[in-house]
C-alpha cells in the first residue's frame, strides 16, 4: 500500500490538498485525511506537488514511425522512460506512413512490450492506407477479436501521403468502426489522420450531412497543422477533434494556443482532445514531396501545451483533461483518466510549473524524484 500526503489533487477537477491512498492496482481513497493504524504503508509527503491522473496519450507510434526519406529514416521504437518521464500511463499505438515494413504484428509486439514494463497500452488497426493493413482480413475483425485493437486509424486524408481515399470507402471505414465498437463495448473509431491537403476536412463534412453515422465515430487528429485547417476544425460541430503537440516551430499553430482559443470561443471542452505523435515523424517536404527534412515526435511536449493553455487563461483542470478524463471517456477506456476511488492507480506528481517528478502507473513506480526507475531492457541507464 502507498499513502500519498498532502498534494494539491486535480482529479482532473481541482479537489484541494488531499492525501490518496493505493493499494495494489487501485486507488482505494482520496479523502482530505487517510490515518491509518496497524498497516503496514509506503507513505510520502507530496506537499506542493500537484497530483492528476496520469496522461492518456491517444496517438503514439510504439514501433516507431517514419521512413519517407528512405529505409535509413525509418524512427526505432519508443523506449519506455520516453512515455513515463513525460508523466504518460496509457498510450494508443498505430502506424503511419509505412504499412509495408511495419504490420500489424509489428505494432502489437511492441504494445505488449511496453505493457510487460508496466505501461497500460492500446492499439488502432490499419495505419495511412485504404484498405488498411489488418490481422484478421478486416478492420472490423480485428476490432471484434483482437482484445488490444480498439480503434482504426490513422487513416490518412488531404495528405499526398496518403491513399487518396474516397468518401465511399472513408464511410465504409467509419462505419466498420462504429459497428465495431458497438459489438465490443470499445471506443469504435475512425482516427484520422489530416495533411496540409485544401480538401481539409471536406470528406467529413460530407459525413456528417449524408450519413446516420453519429459524429463521435470521426477523430481527426493533426488539426492544428495549418492555420486555414485549425478554422475548419474549429467549424466542425459535433465530432472531438485531436490537437498535436508538435514542436514549436513559429508557424504551426501550438497545441496549447489551440486549446486556449477552443476555450474562449465557448466551445464544448469535452470535444477537443490532445496527442503526442510520438515515435512519429514530423517531416517537411517540398512542393514535389520530396523530404527536406523531419523531426521526431515526444511525449515530452504534452505537459508543456497543458501548461501553455493555463498560461493563455484556460483553468488548469481542463487543460489537463484533453489529455486525461475526455480521452479515456472517448476510447472507452474504464478506470483510467480519473483520480478516484476505484480507477487504476495511474498518477503522476508535477511541480507547480508541471515538470514531472514522479509517475505510477498500475500502482507501481515508473519515476521518482524526476528520473526514471524503470527502464526498457534496451535503454541506456
Amino acid at each position: 500500500m502507498l499513502l500519498i500526503r498532502g498534494a494539491t489533487v486535480y482529479a482532473p477537477e481541482p479537489l484541494g490538498i488531499r492525501d490518496v491512498l493505493v493499494a495494489g492496482r487501485e486507488i482505494v481513497a482520496v479523502e482530505e485525511r487517510i490515518e491509518l493504524r496497524g498497516v503496514t504503508v509506503e507513505a510520502i509527503d507530496a506537499s506542493g506537488l500537484i497530483l492528476a491522473p496520469g496522461l492518456v496519450d491517444a496517438h503514439a507510434h510504439l514501433g516507431g514511425g517514419g521512413g519517407e526519406g528512405g529505409a535509413h529514416t525509418r524512427v526505432p521504437a519508443v523506449p519506455l522512460s520516453r512515455l513515463t518521464t513525460a508523466g504518460v500511463t496509457t498510450a494508443i499505438g498505430l502506424l503511419g506512413t509505412d504499412c509495408s515494413t511495419r504490420g500489424m504484428g509489428d505494432l502489437l509486439a511492441a504494445a505488449r512490450g511496453l505493457e510487460a514494463l508496466g505501461l497500460t497500452t492500446y492499439c488502432y488497426t490499419g495505419g495511412y492506407t485504404v484498405p488498411p493493413t489488418t490481422l484478421t482480413g478486416s478492420a472490423r475483425g480485428d476490432i471484434v477479436h483482437v482484445d488490444r485493437i480498439v480503434a482504426i486509424g490513422e487513416t490518412a486524408i488531404s495528405d499526398h501521403r496518403s491513399s487518396q481515399p474516397s468518401f465511399d470507402e472513408i464511410v465504409r471505414l467509419a462505419a466498420d468502426a462504429h459497428v465495431a465498437g458497438m459489438l465490443t463495448g470499445k471506443a469504435g473509431l475512425l482516427h484520422l489522420h489530416l495533411g496540409d491537403g485544401p480538401r481539409g476536412l471536406d470528406l467529413v463534412r460530407r459525413a456528417l450531412r449524408e450519413t446516420e453515422l453519429p459524429a463521435r465515430t470521426f477523430h481527426p487528429t493533426h488539426v492544428n497543422r495549418n492555420r486555414a485547417l485549425w478554422a475548419e476544425a474549429m467549424a466542425l460541430e459535433g465530432c472531438t477533434v485531436d490537437v498535436s503537440a508538435f514542436p514549436p516551430d513559429g508557424e504551426t499553430p501550438e497545441a496549447g494556443e489551440c486549446i486556449a482559443t477552443w476555450y474562449h470561443a465557448g466551445r464544448d471542452m469535452s470535444r477537443i482532445t490532445m496527442s503526442s505523435d510520438a515515435g512519429g515523424c514530423i517531416p517537411t517536404f517540398d512542393a514535389s514531396g520530396v523530404l527536406l527534412g523531419m523531426e521526431v515526435g515526444s511525449a515530452s511536449t504534452l505537459l508543456p501545451e497543458v501548461a501553455r493553455a493555463h498560461q493563455l487563461g484556460v483553468p488548469l483542470s481542463l487543460a489537463l483533461a484533453t489529455c486525461t478524463t475526455t480521452v479515456a471517456r472517448l476510447f472507452r477506456l474504464h478506470g483510467k483518466g480519473r483520480v478516484a476511488a476505484g480507477h487504476d492507480a495511474d498518477l503522476m506528481l508535477v511541480d507547480p510549473a508541471l515538470a514531472v517528478r514522479g509517475v505510477l502507473a498500475l500502482g507501481r513506480w515508473m519515476v521518482k524524484d524526476g528520473a526514471p526507475v524503470v527502464r526498457g531492457p534496451f535503454e541506456a541507464s
